[in-house]
């Protein structure tokens, strides 16, 4: 992962979305981060660096002139040893501070001290983002090198007003930390990939569907590992509540049929990765109106028809991609199933993993996978299904330098 071994100076400065800091922290450290936390007396108001220092499993600082630091200059340690400064939330008033050279507590001496990057995630009334000062002080630090992610338009949380102000989500921050932190070589540089990701919903009638309990968290992460190693990807996503990934273009659809004529308009690609939880089948008429129930309450018949093979399809496919990987969740004989598919759908390999309801893997954030090949089953350990894009990435690319 991107983020293993780095390390985080993250400054917390005040204003409601301090509280976004507390997951921003989970994340980062779920991808191999160590977060350092420096909090200015206004984000004590909103967030207790009890709460950041317990989330973070390190020392808060709070304090310019704190004794144990200061033997050593503690500030100007704290500004150097670190890989990047993240501030987030960035209120007007430390953006003014950098901006101007101003440095009265230890958020503001670290800010002008450190010689890493930059990144600031504001956050703030609309009004105050549009303020020609504000304005004048966000154009002087990215000029200065400083780098931005947001704000982003919505609701703001401590007025009920909408507009621009809103601080980035944090799995956003963490994507854009990553490509900034990002050093790795790129080994799929000049490839392009596809990938599926969620789930399908087959409509019965204007407000029913057939479909199943796949998150997309998976397919997301395999996307953004592709892109990381410097591949061009196309992510077709079924119907899911995340965030699409980013360096990715993706491309929304809803049923099979679709998602099938977005992974065929997507070739000529070097690799295709199936990993979208396909509904089997689709019913062979939809409804116009919403079905009713019978007089007597008998459920309706609801005749059932094959939806395309999206795995086969590619995988025998004039245009195939050079490598083809295709997903198998099962819930009993993972195995057999996986050999049996790899060997139906003209996969290179297959990832097979089970999903019964004790596994938490449908929806949840981590996954134990087999990869299935025709030398054989290799079993992977548990991981977080980020982990898991990662080495998968890498195995796609070792497979693909020896062909």
């Amino acid at each position: 992962m991107a983020l293993v071994d780095k390390k985080i100076l993250l400054i917390i400065s005040g204003g409601i979305a301090a509280y976004k800091s507390l997951d921003l922290i989970r994340r980062l450290r779920e991808r191999g981060a160590r977060v350092v936390p420096v909090m200015t007396k206004a984000a004590e108001e909103f967030v207790t660096p009890l709460a950041v220092g317990a989330l973070a499993a390190e020392r808060v600082h709070t304090e310019l002139f704190a004794r144990d630091d200061e033997v050593d200059v503690g500030h100007i340690r704290l500004a150097r040893e670190c890989d990047l400064v993240l501030v987030a939330p960035a209120t007007a008033d430390l953006m003014g501070k950098m901006a101007n050279g101003l440095a009265n507590d230890l958020a503001s001496t670290i800010l002008l001290a450190t010689e890493r990057p930059v990144l600031m995630a504001p956050a703030m009334n609309p009004k105050m983002w549009s303020n020609p000062a504000v304005s004048r002080n966000a154009s002087q630090l990215l000029i200065d090198g400083v780098h931005f992610i947001g704000p982003m338009r919505g609701e703001m949380a401590e007025s009920g007003e909408a507009g621009t102000g809103r601080m980035a989500e944090p799995l956003d921050i963490v994507a854009e930390v990553e490509t900034l932190l990002d050093n790795r070589p790129k080994p799929l540089a000049g490839r392009k990939a596809i990938v599926t990701s969620g789930p399908t919903h087959e409509p019965i009638d204007p407000v029913r569907y057939i479909a199943n309990r796949s998150s997309g968290q998976q397919g997301h992460a395999i996307a953004a590992a592709l892109a990381s190693a410097g591949a061009e990807v196309t992510l077709v996503s079924g119907p899911v509540t995340i965030p699409d990934p980013k360096g990715v273009r993706t491309i929304h659809i809803e049923r099979a049929e679709e998602m099938r004529d977005a992974v065929l308009a997507a070739l000529p690609a070097d690799i295709a990765v199936m990993v979208a939880a396909v509904a089997d089948w689709r019913v062979a008429a939809q409804a116009g109106e919403k079905i009713k129930k019978d007089p007597d309450g008998a459920p309706p018949a609801l005749a059932l028809t094959e939806n395309p093979d999206i795995l086969k399809t590619v995988g025998h496919h004039a245009d195939r991609p050079k490598l083809v990987v295709g997903f198998a969740a099962e819930t009993q004989n993972v195995h057999e199933n996986a050999v049996a598919k790899l060997n139906r759908k003209g996969a290179d390999f297959i990832v097979a993993n089970d999903v019964s309801p004790e596994t938490g893997i449908m929806g949840g954030s981590r996954n134990q996978v087999n990869i299935v090949g025709r030398d054989g089953i290799e079993a992977w350990p548990d991981m977080d299904k980020y982990a898991v894009a990662e080495r998968l990435v890498a195995l796609i690319a070792e497979k693909l330098a020896a062909m």
